[in-house]
């Protein structure tokens, strides 16, 4: 049987994504989908330590912080689709 390894790309966006989800920083509404931010000064510290101790290849530690705070200033603590944000 052929095997074939497929290289999946992720933009910057996405990758900024998937630290602050695994940093706790934010979560996804159940229902929707929708990232939430959680508000956590804590998780937020953990996600700008990632993105400067392990940015993605090819972009600097600025670059990597600059768009974990970018996505963060993108996402709302309640869902848009929720009725009153009760998600």
């Amino acid at each position: 049987m052929l095997m074939t390894t497929e290289r999946r790309t992720r933009t910057l966006r996405g990758w900024a994504l998937g630290v602050l989800q695994e940093a706790g920083a934010i979560h996804e509404c159940e229902e929707h989908g929708w990232a939430k931010d959680r508000a956590d000064p804590h998780a937020r510290a953990r996600a700008i330590d990632l993105a400067r101790e392990v940015p993605p290849a090819g972009v600097s530690p600025d670059e990597a912080t600059a768009e974990i705070r970018d996505v963060l200033d993108s996402i709302g603590d309640t869902c848009p689709e929720c009725p009153d944000g009760d998600c």
